[in-house]
C-alpha cells in the first residue's frame, strides 16, 4: 500500500458533504457468506463497515452567520494589517494566557520569526524531535543553525527529555520541543534541563491549540511558543501562525522582523528607518475575521476531543497489539490534532500495518501511517551542501554521514515505519456512539486477523 502523505491524508479526510473520505475507497474483498457472519466480519473479508456515515466536515465554516463580517472586510478595501488583526491577536493572547501575541502568515514563520529574535543564528545547535512536520527543522535550518534531533519515547510519541540531555554541547543554544499530535510534552523535565543548561526554550505548540500541561496552556510555559492556524488545524484559518511571549523586549523584535525591519513598541520613538534585516510575513486582515470567527467555537471543541479521545483511549487499550499515546502525568488536557496510537503487528498474527491501515479503512475508519523519518530526510544534506553553510561550518560538522549517526533515532523510526497509526482530529468532533464504531472496527479486525492474512497470502484481498 502506497504510504499516504501527511497533507494527502488531510485533504482526503477533511473532504466537505456526506462524509467522503479515505473509508470510501473501494478494495477487492472476498465474500465468507451472508447473514448474520456479515456483521461480525471485517469489511475486507465481505462484511459490514462498523462504520457506514460519515465523519464531521472540516473546516467548519457556518453560513450565513459567518458571512458577514468576513464580507465587511472584503468591501471595506483595507486587507492588509489592522484592527481587525490587532483584535485577533489581543484575543488569542488571552485565550492562552499570554502577555503578547503576533500574527504571521503561517506556522512555519512563525518558528523562523522566533528563533531569529530569539539570537539563534550561525554556528548555534538547536535540539528538537525528529517526530515532527519538516517545518520545524526547516525553521532551524533557515535560521543557519544546526538541528540536533533527540529521540522519542515511543509510549507517548513525544521528545525524550532524557535523550535532550544527552544531545547538549557547547554550541546548543536552544531546545524546540513539540507537542506533536496535540499531546503536551513533559515540559516540567525540558524546563529543568533548560534552566541547568541556560538554554532558551521555544515551544512548538503548532499541532496542540489550548493543550495544557499543569493546567497552564502549552505555548506559554518555555520562553515563547508557535502556533499554526493551517486549514487542517483544530484552528483553521488556510493559512496562519502566532507567536506568543511575555517577554516585551522579544515581543517587539518580532513585530520589526515581521514587517521589513521597521521599528515598533520601545524602538518607535527613535527610530524611524528600518533598524534590522527583516522579512515580510504580515497578517491579513481577512485572515483575522476568519480567526475570530472560527475561535469561537475553539473551547468547546477542544474540550469535546479531550473527552472523546480519553473515551476512545479507554475503549481500545484493551485490544491486544494496540497502545494509545500515554499521557504525561502533568497533562491536563490533550486536544488531539491528531489521535494516535501504537500497532504491534505480532498481535495481529502478523499482519503488516499497511493491510491493518487497508482494513480499518474498509470498516469506514479514515487513517494514515503518519510521519516518514525526519532526520534522514535529503533537505538537511542539501542545507548543508549550500554556499552559506559550507562558508560558515567547518567540514567536520557538515560531514553528512557523521551527522546521521549521531542524529540516529531509532525509537522515532519504529514509530515511523511500523507502529503509529493515527486518526484526525475532526472525527474526534462526533459522538460516543462513532467513537464506538472505531473500537468495534479494531477489535473485530483483530478477531478476524488470521483470515484476513490467509486472503493476504492467497491474494484475494
Amino acid at each position: 500500500m502506497k504510504k499516504t502523505t501527511r497533507r494527502e491524508f488531510f485533504k482526503t479526510s477533511f473532504r466537505a458533504g456526506a462524509g467522503i473520505a479515505l473509508a470510501s475507497v473501494a478494495h477487492p474483498v472476498v465474500s465468507w457468506g451472508a447473514g448474520t457472519e456479515s456483521a461480525t466480519l471485517p469489511a475486507l473479508l465481505g462484511g459490514s463497515r462498523s462504520h457506514a456515515g460519515g465523519w464531521p466536515a472540516w473546516p467548519v465554516w457556518k453560513s450565513p452567520e459567518y458571512d458577514g463580517k468576513l464580507l465587511e472586510v472584503m468591501r471595506s478595501g483595507v486587507w492588509s494589517r489592522a484592527h481587525n488583526t490587532d483584535a485577533f491577536e489581543a484575543k488569542w493572547a488571552e485565550m492562552v494566557g499570554a502577555k503578547r501575541c503576533l500574527s504571521v502568515v503561517n506556522g512555519t514563520n512563525s518558528l523562523i520569526t522566533a528563533l531569529a529574535q530569539a539570537g539563534i543564528g550561525i554556528g548555534d545547535e538547536v535540539i528538537t524531535t525528529p517526530y515532527t512536520f519538516v517545518a520545524t527543522v526547516q525553521a532551524i535550518l533557515m535560521n543557519g543553525a544546526i538541528p540536533v534531533f533527540a529521540d522519542v519515547d515511543r509510549e507517548t510519541f513525544q521528545i525524550d527529555p532524557v535523550q535532550i540531555e544527552r544531545k547538549i554541547t557547547k554550541r546548543t543554544k536552544a531546545i524546540l520541543p513539540v507537542h506533536i499530535l496535540g499531546i503536551p510534552a513533559d515540559m516540567d523535565r525540558i524546563m529543568a534541563i533548560a534552566r541547568k543548561h541556560d538554554l532558551i526554550v521555544i515551544e512548538d505548540a503548532c499541532q496542540a491549540h489550548l493543550a495544557s500541561y499543569g493546567g497552564k496552556p502549552v505555548g506559554t510555559i518555555g520562553f515563547a511558543g508557535c502556533f499554526s492556524f493551517q486549514n487542517s488545524k483544530n484552528l483553521p484559518i488556510g493559512e496562519g501562525g502566532a507567536i506568543v511571549s511575555d517577554d516585551d523586549d522579544f515581543m517587539d523584535r518580532c513585530f520589526s522582523y515581521h514587517n521589513l525591519g521597521f521599528p515598533y513598541g520601545s524602538r518607535a520613538g527613535s527610530l524611524s528607518d528600518a533598524f534590522m534585516v527583516g522579512g515580510k510575513v504580515r497578517f491579513s486582515e481577512y485572515q483575522a475575521a476568519i480567526g475570530l470567527l472560527e475561535l469561537q467555537d475553539l473551547e468547546q471543541a477542544s474540550a469535546l476531543r479531550w473527552e472523546n479521545g480519553q473515551y476512545l483511549r479507554s475503549k481500545i487499550a484493551a485490544v491486544p497489539g494496540i497502545a494509545p499515546a500515554r499521557l504525561y502525568p502533568q497533562t491536563t488536557r490533550a486536544v488531539y490534532h491528531l489521535f494516535p496510537f501504537r500497532y504491534d503487528k505480532e498481535q495481529f498474527c502478523g499482519m503488516p500495518r499497511d493491510l491493518f491501515l487497508r482494513a480499518l479503512e474498509a470498516e469506514g475508519v479514515p487513517c494514515s501511517s503518519g510521519y516518514t523519518p525526519l532526520q534522514t530526510q535529503p533537505f538537511i544534506r542539501a542545507a548543508f551542501e549550500s554556499k552559506l553553510y559550507r562558508k560558515v561550518y567547518p567540514k567536520s560538522l557538515l560531514n553528512y554521514d557523521a551527522y546521521l549517526l549521531k542524529n540516529s533515532c531509532p525509537e522515532s523510526d519504529a514509530l515511523c515505519d511500523e507502529e503509529a497509526v493515527w486518526l484526525t482530529q475532526n472525527m474526534l468532533l462526533a459522538g460516543h456512539r462513532e467513537m464506538d464504531e472505531i473500537a468495534a472496527a479494531i477489535e473485530k479486525i483483530h478477531s478476524h486477523a488470521g483470515r484476513i492474512m490467509d486472503a493476504f497470502k492467497k491474494g484475494e484481498i
